[in-house]
């Protein structure tokens, strides 16, 4: 299918005018034998533009629902719920140089669908972080630099409803059809304040962080926000009612915080903790009509909770190393790299936790020596000169 919306969707979504040139069209790949273009074009690309779009504000397990791909002024839609076979579209894409925006997401989600790794990769969302943009989102930045206004509905649309609407084709059009004209502008403000290597160690960094996929569940991962305020039994209670939750979603394939939200589930466990019954736990809370067709199995796991030995719960990881608490020498010292840190990102105008985030300045206090090691080769260039480490 070919869908033509040149200019009426543009004027639609857009509701500006602009001088970049428009969108002649896109391709969407939803039936049998319709990738070979799109794979030809791969094929013959120096590099490849792309996108995806995802139903993880809907769905328990994550899954891809639309790539979105610009080739030689063509856009490429590849429903990725449709019957298409995808297997030759990724070792096509692993030989070529990726253009993305904000692609952490997209490198995990594709890494755990097949293991695929990007060759090499021009994120215009770390781009902007470089240059010190305060407006960083593509919406922003497509605004920013062609004074065109997107409409951002498809932000947060379920994306794994189907058929998918003209309004949402043309969004995710759109997604890819500007970032080769911006990386340009952010590449030659980039090359002009000589901060082309620190992207290119930035991209090198997110490839690489990318196939570590997303973390695995964790048995600890109950313990959220304040539980460590909480007493053995409200503990328990909290064990039983976040696995509650996290079987409903799967049940319902639903994000779990659509089942009930975290402070829900801490207000239950810190009624168990008081002393509550389980009826006083259930009465403890607003549940509302959202939670009354689960109200009998929330009880039980209530009940469950209550019940449970304390001593079975599971324990707390040891800890390594880096998670020892800092010594008073230490922290005087983090503070003062800290104090260093800001200065020098004020200095270049970036956001200071660019240069070094809080978890990266406690290791570099606790072992200065190992500074290359925490850093990129960038990020420890700025700070090796910094006077609380050279005092």
């Amino acid at each position: 299918m070919i869908s033509r919306f040149l200019p009426h969707p543009v004027r639609r979504l857009l509701g500006v005018k602009t001088q970049h040139p428009r969108i002649s069209g896109f391709r969407l790949v939803d039936q049998p034998g319709q990738i070979q273009p799109l794979l030809g074009a791969i094929e013959r690309a120096g590099e490849v533009v792309m996108d995806t779009e995802a139903d993880n504000m809907y769905r328990f397990r994550v899954r891809i629902c639309l790539l979105q791909f610009y080739l030689d002024r063509e856009v490429y839609l590849v429903d990725a719920l449709a019957p298409v076979n995808l297997d030759p579209l990724w070792p096509l894409l692993a030989r070529k140089h990726l253009v993305m925006h904000g692609s952490d997401f997209d490198l995990r989600l594709l890494y755990d669908l097949c293991r695929f790794k990007a060759k090499s990769l021009f994120d215009t969302m770390l781009a902007a972080q470089l240059l010190g943009r305060s407006r960083i989102g593509l919406a922003s930045l497509i605004e920013e630099n062609f004074g065109v206004k997107l409409d951002k509905d498809g932000q947060k649309a379920n994306w794994s409803k189907r058929p998918l609407t003209q309004k949402l084709l043309d969004y995710a059009a759109l997604d890819v059809w500007y970032l080769p004209a911006l990386r340009d502008i952010l590449k030659g403000e980039l090359k002009r304040l000589g901060r082309l290597e620190w992207m290119e160690q930035q991209c090198r960094a997110q490839i690489e962080s990318g196939t570590t996929g997303f973390a695995p569940p964790d048995p600890n991962d109950w313990r959220i926000g304040k539980s460590e305020r909480l007493r053995p039994r409200g503990l328990c209670a909290l064990h039983a009612v976040w696995h509650w939750r996290q079987d409903q979603a799967l049940r319902l394939d639903t994000p779990p915080f659509k089942v009930c939200s975290n402070e829900l589930l801490l207000r239950l466990a810190s009624a168990a903790d008081a002393g509550a019954s389980e009826e006083e736990v259930l009465s403890s809370v607003n549940l509302g009509k959202r939670h009354s067709r689960l109200i009998g199995s929330l009880g039980a796991a209530v009940r469950s909770g209550i019940e449970h030995d304390p001593r079975t719960l599971p324990r707390r990881p040891g800890r390594d190393r880096s998670q020892v608490p800092l010594t008073q020498a230490e922290i005087e010292l983090l503070d003062r790299i800290k104090e260093d840190r800001d200065k020098i990102a004020s200095k270049i105008s970036i956001e200071p936790t660019l240069i070094a985030n809080r978890s990266q300045l406690s290791l570099i206090a606790r072992e200065p020596g190992k500074l290359g090691e925490i850093l990129l080769p960038w990020q420890a260039s700025l700070l090796s000169g910094a006077p609380s480490l050279n005092a």
